[in-house]
């Protein structure tokens, strides 16, 4: 299989194993969209950790086939693997990327779907899509320009060049830089503090976040849940 879901002691590790780059062709994406709802179903799995493995997290898509493919067949995959992408960012748990070596394209996209990203000091991320005539089609423009903002994100978007780990930082991109040798281990160590938590008013945290930024603050739910929640005495 080129993604795995192991479960161990609460924690529900996503492993991206299509090597020698973790590209994310056609089996890969059904997989991981198969796995991710599994994981969001399953009550032994209280937090996930997004893995590539210790040399790359993922290269993007499957160029080769990519170029297999007419019109109508990118148009139908593009919308296939923004909805394996949606299914990993509706996880509604804690989702940590634990980041080694190239995360571009479709990979830096993956990542973007996690709440919290931990990278290794060799990682590098970016989204190149420009290059071949494209723009990232697996939810890029939106995620990216709501985490650093739209200008940073048109910077990236528009030159397709790669950032270091530490300049991902800076922008805003990546949450925290390790020794690559540490990256799934400090993941998953957060991961797991978090899977001890309480789990329904994290996934009501979580998804009042996240559809917030899809609305205006006073209609979104998590406005609306904050005053409940004030009113009764609940934090």
């Amino acid at each position: 299989m080129t993604v795995n879901l192991e479960v161990a002691e609460g924690i529900g590790t996503l492993r991206l194993d299509r090597p020698p780059m973790n590209a994310l062709d056609i089996a890969t994406q059904d997989r991981l969209k198969e796995l991710a709802e599994e994981a969001a179903r399953r009550d032994d799995v209280r937090a996930v950790v997004i893995y590539g493995g210790e040399k790359v997290f993922a290269a993007g898509a499957d160029i080769k086939e990519m170029q297999n493919m007419d019109h109508t067949g990118m148009v139908l995959r593009a919308r296939a693997l923004q909805d394996s992408f949606t299914a990993v960012a509706r996880i509604p748990k804690p989702v940590v990327a634990a980041v080694t070596g190239y995360a571009l394209g479709g990979g830096c996209e993956l990542a973007l779907c996690a709440d919290f990203r931990i990278v290794g000091d060799n990682a590098k991320l970016g989204q190149p899509e420009i290059l071949l005539g494209l723009i990232p089609g697996a939810g890029g423009t939106q995620r990216l320009a709501r985490l650093i903002g739209p200008s940073k994100a048109k910077d990236l978007i528009f030159t397709g060049r790669q950032v270091r780990a530490e300049e991902a930082l800076a922008l805003g991109l990546v949450d925290r830089v390790v020794p690559a040798a540490e990256v799934y281990e400090q993941a998953h160590a957060w991961a797991a503090k978090l899977a001890q938590g309480p789990a329904i008013a994290l996934r009501a945290a979580k998804e009042s976040i996240d559809t917030g930024l899809e609305t205006d603050i006073v209609s979104s739910p998590g406005f609306r849940g904050d005053c409940v929640s004030w009113f009764s005495g609940v934090t």
